[in-house]
């Protein structure tokens, strides 16, 4: 940035405003173009700490079972099949049969019942879930600003990345298995598979606007269906060898399984994997709906029917080995063969909601600390906050999991690619988990080490399963997450140096407040968004050198995020007064929660301070970025960073500010 303040070249644009039409009564009417976009206002109560009961409950219940448990209960299409029938196979002898099966029930009771939902769950952030609210938890800011040890802090960003390499494999293998199912009933089919698929998936991402509450209910219904067929498939084969549910629960036939098979058992163990990818999802589900609504679902629904279908399609390559090729649809009487490929399509189609929601709550919240640019953000549901549509990352990720689909053109194939983000999701979880239960939860490092050991030692046996898959598409989840960790931690560091520019060319309030007495005063009231919070807004420096006026009522708005979910009401705005008719406005806002202005300058009426938003501009900066030689990032993530910030979304439609009230002044900022 130009050192000197009158040297840096300034543009103003002023955005007049319309005159609007006049109805019959000789009113003016609010031009449609005009309404703010829908927000979660100030007046609505929110209590997360409260759970829900009676009809509501059953009512999130059965959303949370069409949006959270789709990713886990759509596994029985292809997880055993993959054990026995996928490039890393065993032959399904009833010893292999058995100690796979013996894995997969501890697996599931393991990972997601007792560390998902027993333990993890218990790290919510005032109601929100996901690994960037469990790492704001586990490096709380001190005094200064500063978090907990950086290690921690790039674990859980990179984590967060590796979750959206995930958020596009679910829903291309998910669908692809099982419109797959075609070729079982008619083989003629195989050519339309993948056009199917693509027009499924297209489909999906399209009715994402609508929101999750809405998607939920619609899809509910249906994975109650599935669960209920799930377990009715299971239980006709169960009844022919019935030792099959003595031998699931039984570690020994576990451990003998990887006695007898060594390292081609540990391989193995990446497809078991399979049947616990949607744990991560769940957990970032969490703010949609409540952490009650998921655990009740889980023990009364979904581990039951699971556990019954795994058994089922154990029984049946007891009694029939070559079933192996696909246990789940040889289950089926023939006759139910082809509504069961339709049950199983939709099924996966709602599989695909709980990544799809959770990158939803993961983008906000990296939006909101400040890793990712302003994007818009849809509040879809009045009385769930957590309830968002993000468009950006919705299109996105229907282009990138298209692309998937057209390049590995199986479900065999992507099964390759699938895993190796979530394992290493699933063990930063379970590091960042410790640090929250001994800094926050105030466990002993025996106690909390114990439990994390425990956790750790399965995470990282399926992790490294896992990459053995890397040569086969297992690179790129993680490909994708070092790409979207490399934008995420470039926005971060590229506002902290964009903060240190501004802050070297800001003039104190103290020494520019001394100058007033030189600007003539217009009527009127001109709000300056800021980000400092002892110096002089750019825009008001620049305002004042080139057109030397100063409005009567000049408010200085700062937003700051702080480091929890959300933020009560009585605690959402201060106000200073700092002389000369200009007062500092702080609006206060948690990282799940987005900020609203005219809803934040109509709660200040309530504390005294009276706005005339017919009378009132507001004032913004708007930067352009130039890539420099100087200390702070390379060149080209300087140049990166610039072209993030190009791409933002407004200022105006982020903080919904009216864009018709709008001046910007433009100025040039060296990096």
């Amino acid at each position: 940035m130009s050192a000197n303040p009158a040297a840096a070249p300034a543009k103003v644009r002023k955005k007049k405003a319309r005159k609007k039409p006049k109805n019959e009564g000789g009113k003016r009417k609010k031009r449609k173009s005009q309404k703010a976009a829908p927000r979660a206002r100030l007046s609505v109560p929110y209590d997360p700490h409260a759970p829900p009961t009676g009809k509501y409950l059953a009512a999130l219940s059965l959303a949370a079972l069409g949006v959270v448990y789709g990713d886990i209960g759509t596994s029985p299409l292809y997880a055993i099949r993959e054990c026995f029938h996928g490039p890393h196979a065993i032959p399904p002898t009833p010893a292999n049969v058995l100690g796979v099966l013996s894995l997969i029930f501890w697996s599931l009771v393991i990972v997601i019942s007792v560390k998902y939902l027993a333990y993890v769950m218990r790290a919510d952030h005032d109601g929100e879930g996901g690994i960037l609210a469990l790492m704001a938890l586990a490096c709380p800011p001190d005094a200064k600003g500063r978090r907990g040890p950086m290690v921690m802090i790039l674990l859980g960003v990179f984590g967060s990345a590796l979750l959206y390499g995930d958020g596009v494999i679910t829903p291309a293998i998910s669908v692809l298995s099982a419109v797959e199912g075609l070729e079982v009933a008619a083989p003629a089919l195989h050519s339309f598979i993948l056009p199917i698929t693509i027009g499924i998936l297209v489909g999906l991402f399209a009715i994402q606007r609508r929101g999750t509450e809405r998607v939920g209910v619609a899809f509910g219904p249906v994975t109650l269906v599935w669960f209920i067929v799930l377990g009715v498939l299971g239980v006709r084969a169960i009844a022919s060898r019935p030792e099959v549910i003595t031998s699931a629960i039984n570690p020994a036939n576990a451990v003998s399984f990887f006695l007898a098979n060594h390292w081609h058992g540990f391989v193995v163990l990446g497809s078991v994997f399979l049947v616990v990818t949607g744990g991560e999802a769940l957990y970032a589900d969490m703010g949609h709906f409540g952490a009650r609504p998921i655990r009740v679902t889980w023990f009364t629904v979904v581990l039951p029917c699971l556990l019954i279908n795994y058994m089922g399609q154990s029984a049946l390559l007891l009694e029939k080995p070559s079933a192996a090729s696909n246990p789940f649809y040889l289950l089926a009487p023939e006759w139910a063969l082809f509504p069961l490929i339709l049950l199983a399509t939709m099924a996966t189609v709602i599989a695909s909601q709980a990544v799809i929601s959770g990158a939803f709550s993961l983008s906000r919240q990296a939006v909101m600390l400040n890793y990712l640019p302003r994007m818009k953000i849809e509040h879809t549901s009045s009385r769930e906050i957590g309830q968002i549509y993000v468009p950006t990352i919705n299109w996105a990720m229907l282009i990138v999991t298209i692309l998937l689909v057209l390049e590995f053109r199986s479900s065999s194939r992507l099964a390759a690619a699938y895993g190796i983000a979530v394992t290493a999701t699933m063990v930063i979880t379970s590091i960042l988990a410790y640090r929250v239960a001994t800094r926050n939860w105030g466990w002993s490092p025996w106690v909390a080490g114990s439990i994390t050991a425990v956790f750790v030692v399965a995470d990282l046996a399926f992790f490294g399963s896992n990459l053995l898959k890397i040569a086969d598409g297992g690179w790129f989840p993680l490909a994708l997450g070092l790409a979207v960790m490399t934008l995420m931690t470039t926005w971060k560091k590229g506002r902290e140096i964009l903060a240190e520019r501004i802050a070297e060319i800001t003039v104190p309030w103290g020494e520019f407040s001394k100058t007033i007495g030189q600007l003539i005063r217009v009527p009127g009231t001109a709000i300056y968004m800021t980000s400092q919070r002892d110096g002089t807004p750019p825009a008001l420096m620049h305002n004042a050198l080139h057109n030397r006026v100063l409005h009567e009522q000049t408010l200085f708005v700062m937003i700051q995020t702080e480091d929890r979910a959300r933020i009560a009401l009585s605690d959402r705005l201060s106000i200073e007064d700092v002389g000369n008719g200009c007062k500092r406005l702080t609006g206060r806002y948690g990282f799940t929660e987005s900020p609203d202005i005219p809803a934040l300058l109509e709660y200040a009426h309530t504390k005294g301070l009276v706005i005339d938003m017919d009378k009132t501009t507001f004032v913004l900066g708007r930067e352009t970025l130039l890539a420099t030689p100087r200390p702070g990032m390379a060149l080209w993530r300087e140049h990166l960073f610039a072209a993030m910030s190009r791409n933002a979304q407004r200022a105006t439609t982020f903080f919904n500010i009216p864009p018709d009230r709008v001046m910007e002044i433009g100025v040039q900022i060296e990096l």
